[in-house]
């Protein structure tokens, strides 16, 4: 049977200690389970068990660098634990305590919190650790937001990082708002050719990633450097760009199979402008189904002025 497990991420005195407390309170979501309360950072918040409404709240700490999936798996033993919420720590990677994790347990929501008033000097310092949360949590909370102030700064840099995930601001005064914003792509979905401009190709490409299908039988033209597939021999080439996603460490090029009759002439690394039309099928790259290029034209371009492309 599947051990869930309830993730809270974000840096220290960011908030998470108290919405843990609050939660397990709360009579909702703390209805008797037996619950693995695990602490990898220590903050001025304290957790107080016997305010729980259940006593099946088993509290343990942990050093998040150090501890062993065989130290985990006695825990969840000792405590015959039915779910684990645990408070992680915001200077450590994430994935390296999932990968730790016994085969049984599974995420079932992962939840960062930000304080809106250090948020963005951890991003311009410590950009790696907050791409690291952001990128994969379902849910990000801004708290101790001024009231009145401009949240735009906030919300694109959730955006930026995760499209899909919800955010929450939590204001001084007490109230809190869902984000409402909309954020239109910068390219015209519904035109005859989607011409996508140099500085918009990170974002394209993570669009047509996530939902492929909105884009089948739509055609596309957009810059790009030629990267050869080994495995093909029946035309294709990928055409695409190296992405920056956070720091210089994480450059990697992403691309699309493309099929194209005269890939053999194409050189690796050169600049070419695509037009192409899109499929959704299945293609070795992915390992599964994904967006495919069918070429309509292929022709020389000159190098895009920022040769990395960032979001």
């Amino acid at each position: 049977m599947p051990v869930p497990v309830y993730a809270f991420t974000g840096f220290l005195d960011s908030g998470k200690t108290k919405f843990i407390q609050e939660t397990l309170c709360d009579t909702r979501f703390n209805s008797g389970e037996r619950t693995l309360l695990l602490i990898c950072e220590e903050g001025e918040e304290e957790y107080d068990v016997s305010a729980y409404p259940y006593q099946h709240v088993y509290l343990e700490t942990v050093d998040q660098e150090s501890v062993t999936t065989q130290e985990l798996q006695e825990l969840s033993k000792k405590h015959r634990c039915e779910r684990v919420v645990v408070e992680l720590n915001g200077m450590l990677q994430v994935g390296t305590f999932y990968q730790k994790m016994p085969e049984d347990w599974q995420i079932a929501q992962e939840v960062m919190f930000a304080d809106a008033s250090t948020i963005m000097s951890y991003n311009s310092n410590m950009r790696s650790l907050v791409v690291d949360k952001l990128t994969g949590c379902e849910m990000v909370v801004f708290n101790r937001v001024p009231a009145g102030s401009d949240i735009m700064p906030f919300h694109k840099l959730a955006r930026a990082l995760n499209r899909r995930v919800g955010i929450l601001y939590e204001y001084t005064d007490g109230k809190t708002e869902f984000d409402e914003i909309e954020d239109p792509l910068p390219f015209d979905l519904n035109a005859p050719i989607i011409e996508i401009k140099d500085d918009d190709f990170a974002l394209w490409y993570r669009d047509i990633s996530e939902e492929p299908k909105k884009y089948k039988d739509k055609t596309v033209r957009f810059k790009a450097q030629v990267a050869r597939l080994r495995r093909e021999k029946d035309g294709f080439f990928a055409p695409g760009r190296f992405v920056m996603t956070c720091c210089v460490e994480d450059i990697q090029f992403m691309g699309l199979p493309c099929k194209y009759e005269k890939s053999d002439e194409l050189h690796a690394r050169e600049w070419v402008t695509v037009t192409a039309k899109i499929n959704v099928r299945f293609h070795s790259i992915y390992r599964g189904i994904g967006p495919v290029l069918e070429a309509l034209e292929v022709s020389p371009a000159e190098p895009a002025q920022n040769e990395v492309a960032t979001f």
